[in-house]
């Protein structure tokens, strides 16, 4: 690790000295390359220099207490001290560790949030309505802004599939441990006996990527336009607006009926489709690593059963950390920092084993 911190600080030290040279400054666009460049790397050259001045105070103040000739008064103040800087050094330490955390590069990215009601029938879709107001009453607590890309209802309010795009700075970050199969126990309201129903809906979180990252080749995807419909098939539109894209290679189909113009369907259909493109992209370069991937909180694998939601008990359970809250309503209502944030700190955790 150290070697890393050294390395760090000798190339930010480097950077420095370029960013002050008058000819540099006077080429802007490499200027603020560098500027940009340390900007990344000063929080962890702040945060070494702090754990070497604690390192420096610690040596410090055990050479003072080892010279024997303190008072009954003084030494007590010195072992006091030594035991303070003693557990700072180690908090310092951690937080380089934790500034050394490779950072995902999707992180700050929006989210292109997809829903789909699994087993369970009709209660399985209303499950499925009940996760996409909870992630975007969760998206306005934090600001976000949800799109509807495409929604596609059943009869009785619920949703068969239902995709979002989520914007909003960290939406990624926030939202990538969502991804996976979600459960609901509770009793249907078509349930006369009282018997408690399992039901079930997928989750998938993807980061939304631009052209430069997804490059597709027009001549591999098939365009197809139809009619937009609503709720049981209603027409709601007299023209052919709504667009289903096909990506001949890998089969992927995407559709969208959200606006009324064909146009911006399609452009919002691509977006989706290069969305699940790197997504396949992403996957497969985890698969290679599967080994890494197991140290890390959950899988991303759709068929991975992730938290359980009991409306008997009230409860909802995140079965990757172990973590029970007895909020249920809170929680479908959007208030999900808690579990979002344990998920994360346990991530982190993880990765930090490596150091």
């Amino acid at each position: 690790m150290y070697d890393k911190l050294d390395f760090i600080q000798e190339k930010y030290d480097a950077l420095s000295r370029k960013a002050s040279d008058p000819e540099v400054i006077g080429d802007q666009p490499t200027w603020r390359k560098y500027v940009k460049e340390m900007n990344e790397m000063e929080p962890i050259v702040k945060a070494y220099a702090e754990y070497k001045k604690t390192q420096a105070d610690l040596a410090g103040a055990e050479e003072m207490l080892g010279d024997g000739d303190l008072d009954a008064e003084m030494e007590a103040l010195c072992k006091e001290e030594l035991a303070s800087l003693s557990r700072k050094l180690e908090t310092d330490a951690e937080r380089l560790k934790l500034l050394l955390l490779p950072k995902d590069p999707n992180d700050d990215k929006n989210v292109f949030l997809e829903i789909r009601a699994g087993t369970g029938g009709e209660e399985a879709g209303l499950f499925a309505a009940d996760l996409l107001r909870m992630y975007t009453r969760y998206g306005e607590r934090l600001g976000w802004k949800s799109e509807i890309i495409d929604l596609n209802e059943t009869g009785l309010g619920g949703v068969k599939e239902a995709v979002v795009l989520i914007k909003g700075r960290g939406a990624y970050s926030r939202l990538k441990y969502e991804s996976g199969v979600h459960r609901v126990q509770r009793v249907p309201e078509t349930e006369s006996s009282g018997r408690i129903h399992t039901s079930a809906a997928t989750v998938a979180v993807l980061p939304e990527v631009d052209d430069v990252e997804i490059e597709i080749d027009p001549g591999d995807v098939r365009v197809d336009v139809y009619r937009s419909s609503g709720n049981g098939g209603q027409s709601v539109n007299t023209t052919d607006s709504a667009v289903r894209l096909t990506h001949i290679p890998t089969g992927i189909i995407v559709t969208c009926q959200d606006e009324k113009s064909q146009l911006k369907n399609k452009d919002k259909a691509f977006k989706v489709l290069r969305a699940r493109l790197f997504d396949e992209k992403q996957r497969e370069k985890d698969r290679e690593r599967s080994e890494t991937r197991k140290s890390q909180v959950g899988t991303g694998d759709r068929s991975e059963r992730i938290r359980t939601y009991n409306f008997p008990q009230g409860r909802v359970s995140d079965h990757r950390i172990n973590l029970t809250l007895y909020k249920l309503d809170y929680f479908l209502d959007g208030d999900l920092d808690e579990i979002i944030d344990g998920l994360i700190t346990d991530d982190r955790a993880e990765r930090m084993k490596s150091f």
